[in-house]
């Protein structure tokens, strides 16, 4: 049975469509207002408030807790800080992704991680015989992304602690409205933001305390459709849409490594044993043939395509998630996963898996769309990713 989360009690009274979404077993808010324009602008522009509940949370603690992260991640967990937060992927033996999510550093034995999909089995699998202690915070643990330019004078108007001073994907703990919580300087909007993590009974209050706060800086409860189109802008990957996680592909074609994926900084082959390891050390060997980029389709192609119905363009208002074809001249080389129009940039953009020899940025590709029921071919071309990534994310 789906739940609301732990903000459902103010969620609920601010969804005017009712159009929810499903999330990790949660329902969540797709838009709050009958559209989700203005939310994906007070992204850009002001502030938006945004659940992020329904994340899975581990707490890994005890003295072979390193040794525990470390044999799971591709990601050196003993480079990492208290206080420091790493994104990371985890693998198979095959070394393909299972999932991704962001690993903290709370203390010298205790790191919090965070995930799209169930990983309690596989964590506790992997820590046998070793002196740690792995438990499943997800429902104890409220959380929300304070996103958008305003984000930190808001955060500022109801916390103790310095913001200033918080570094890029660092954490502090703080008060915020007087209630104990952690403050993470992360997000998934490419945006500067502020992710808040507290006791799920005190979740009701800390909505309040932001809402109220962020009322004189254009705050809006946002939901997960703006939340979408600002991801894909950030570059950024999502679960079942952009990847198959390995546990779910029915054939191996299906799955994706860290460097097929664009994460190959995410994996340190130098940092001893884990999971997947060997398999990733021949494939940067051998190389690869399949890379995850970014694609621009040319607003002049569109044109000319509508043109010839006597149309003009008709772009997505909401970032898609299918697998659409790409083609070099006749020749299929891959597959779009994800897109939209970015109101921001005035682009058509998307992101997909493309044979390794077409992936160099400035490649021209040609990219499937639909024009009057019929399938045609924009131009288009590999570009780099994040397409958007302004100064103020890490400021």
């Amino acid at each position: 049975m789906l739940r609301g989360t732990p903000f459902h009690s103010r969620t609920s009274a601010l969804c005017e469509g009712q159009n929810w979404r499903r999330w990790a077993g949660y329902v969540v808010a797709g838009s709050y207002e009958l559209t989700h324009e203005r939310e994906y602008y007070a992204i850009r522009t002001t502030a938006a408030l945004i659940d992020i509940s329904p994340l899975h949370k581990y707490r890994i603690h005890g003295p072979d807790a390193v040794r525990v992260v470390d044999r799971i991640v591709t990601r050196d967990a003993s480079k990492c800080a208290v206080n420091q937060i790493m994104y990371t992927p985890w693998c198979t033996d095959a070394g393909k992704v299972l999932d991704d999510g962001t690993l903290w550093r709370l203390d010298e034995q205790t790191f919090r991680l965070t995930a799209a999909e169930p990983n309690l089995h596989w964590l506790l699998e992997n820590a046998i015989g070793l002196a740690v202690e792995i438990e499943d915070e997800s429902d104890r643990i409220a959380a929300v992304a304070l996103q958008g330019p305003n984000s930190r004078e808001i955060l500022k108007l109801i916390s103790d602690t310095d913001l200033d001073t918080l570094g890029y994907f660092r954490l502090k703990r703080a008060a915020v409205a007087d209630l104990p919580a952690i403050i993470t300087r992360t997000g998934y909007t490419g945006d500067l933001g502020y992710e808040i993590w507290v006791e799920a009974d005190q979740a009701g209050r800390l909505w309040d305390a932001l809402m109220a706060a962020g009322r004189a800086y254009g705050i809006l409860p946002t939901g997960i459709l703006a939340l979408d189109i600002a991801r894909v802008e950030a570059g950024l990957l999502l679960l079942e849409v952009d990847y198959v996680p390995a546990r779910q592909a029915e054939v191996a074609s299906q799955t994706s490594t860290p460097y097929e994926l664009g994460l190959g900084w995410t994996v340190k082959l130098d940092k001893g044993p884990f999971i997947g390891r060997q398999a990733l050390a021949e494939q940067k060997r051998r190389g690869l043939k399949w890379k995850f980029v970014g694609i621009e389709v040319e607003w002049e192609s569109l044109e000319r395509l509508y043109w010839e119905f006597g149309l003009p363009p008709q772009l997505p208002t909401e970032a898609w998630r299918e697998s659409v074809p790409v083609y070099s001249g006749r020749q299929w080389i891959g597959y779009a996963t994800s897109g939209c129009w970015s109101p921001i940039l005035k682009k058509y953009l998307a992101m997909g898996h493309l044979r390794a020899q077409y992936a160099k940025p400035g490649t021209p590709v040609k990219m499937e769309v639909k024009v009057e029921h019929q399938r045609k071919q924009a131009a288009a071309r590999v570009v780099k990713k994040p397409f958007f990534d302004p100064e103020r994310k890490r400021a």
